[in-house]
């Protein structure tokens, strides 16, 4: 009987583990104090939608970065979201940048990467990230996956999965308001 109820009790114990470890974090706003500079878009295959771009180069604007790939079934319902944004604030000074990391062999094409953008409809940059160069350099281990840019260069907000997007809306707003940091600064 003893036994048994150990066994229970470990099992227990190892399904809450896998859960905590399978869960994203929680993302959100970043402490002022611990925002870190965005590292540069790195090694990119393909620039889709735009030239070359670099965070260097885009100073003074917010920078949405979206970590996904075309088959992921929570990337698609997310897309929707980056889209609007991009249409609402791209001539405020939000620049949206896909970084599409493929999951699968078949998603590094860059034949099936276009024609998915225009399947969907995608309008904003979107960087070809096969090597996963820009997802290592930001850390990322989740798609979809947002980080917020402010006009600083630093990511400031973070969010994993699906949802949270009146939140994320408020940030962009939020950091669009803000001035943009004086020369020499």
């Amino acid at each position: 009987m003893k036994s048994n109820v150990l066994i229970g009790v470990a099992a227990v114990a190892a399904s809450v583990g896998i859960l905590t470890f399978a869960a994203p974090p929680p993302g959100g706003d970043v402490p002022a104090g611990a925002a870190q500079q965005a590292p540069e878009f790195q090694n990119i295959d393909q620039w889709l939608n735009s030239e070359p771009l670099k965070l260097q180069e885009l100073r003074g604007k917010v920078v949405l970065v979206d970590f996904w790939t075309y088959t992921c079934i929570n990337c698609l319902n997310h897309l929707p979201y980056v889209k609007e944004w991009n249409e609402k604030y791209k001539d405020k000074g939000l620049v949206v940048v896909g970084v599409h990391t493929p999951e699968f062999a078949y998603e590094k094409s860059t034949r099936n990467v276009r024609n998915a953008i225009d399947r969907l409809q995608i309008k904003h940059a979107v960087a070809q990230d096969n090597h996963y160069a820009t997802w290592k350099a930001f850390n990322n281990q989740y798609w979809p996956a947002v980080y917020l840019i402010d006009k600083q260069g630093k990511i400031v907000y973070s969010h994993f999965g699906e949802g949270s997007y009146g939140t994320t809306e408020k940030k962009i707003q939020a950091l669009l308001a803000e001035q943009p940091p004086a020369v020499g600064s």
